[in-house]
């Protein structure tokens, strides 16, 4: 990645034990991650958890809040999730994206000490980087549809100034 080429720089809560074992971002087949990036505009096709490394070329990158595997992302620690916010504003400060998108806010609330956000854009910024949280996109959390969840993805995308890359032709 390069400093100041991202446009947004997402950041799930922790690799589950798919992401751990295969080193890919939202690698269990259920999560909609990838489907909705999509669909919400931001690559011209469905990338599948292999091709992460494609993102920079659309001007994104994607990080984890907490390093550690586990099955579920509440079996972390409000520490460990504290600690993560930590590192993550220093990843942020370094790599200067335009936006951090937070791929859910239970995990934003206790990594950055704000019990009262809700998913959209945040008054903070880090830096000259504003913060979106976005939900998470994993099975679990089905009250987010992935219509309703490609939506708010593309608020974010478009409050980002990226175009619809849907509709850039090429695949």
């Amino acid at each position: 990645m390069l400093a100041g080429g991202l446009h947004v720089l997402f950041c799930g809560i922790n690799p589950g034990l798919m992401s751990g074992a295969t080193g890919h971002h939202f690698a269990r087949p259920g999560n909609r991650f990838w489907p909705v990036l999509h669909a919400s505009g931001f690559t011209p096709r469905r990338l599948l958890p292999a091709e992460q490394g494609e993102l920079p070329a659309y001007g994104l990158g994607i990080t984890n809040v907490a390093a550690r595997t586990t099955a579920r992302a509440d079996e972390l620690d409000d520490e460990e999730l504290r600690e993560g916010g930590r590192i993550l504003r220093e990843k942020v400060r370094r790599y200067e994206p335009r936006w951090l998108a937070v791929v859910g806010v239970t995990a934003y609330r206790v990594a950055f000490g704000d019990r009262h956000a809700k998913v959209g854009p945040q008054e903070r910024t880090i830096g000259g980087t504003r913060v979106w949280v976005l939900p998470n996109p994993s099975g679990l959390n089905a009250h987010w549809t992935l219509r309703t969840m490609a939506e708010e993805f593309g608020r974010l995308r478009e409050a980002a100034g990226v175009a619809d890359a849907r509709h850039r032709g090429d695949s």
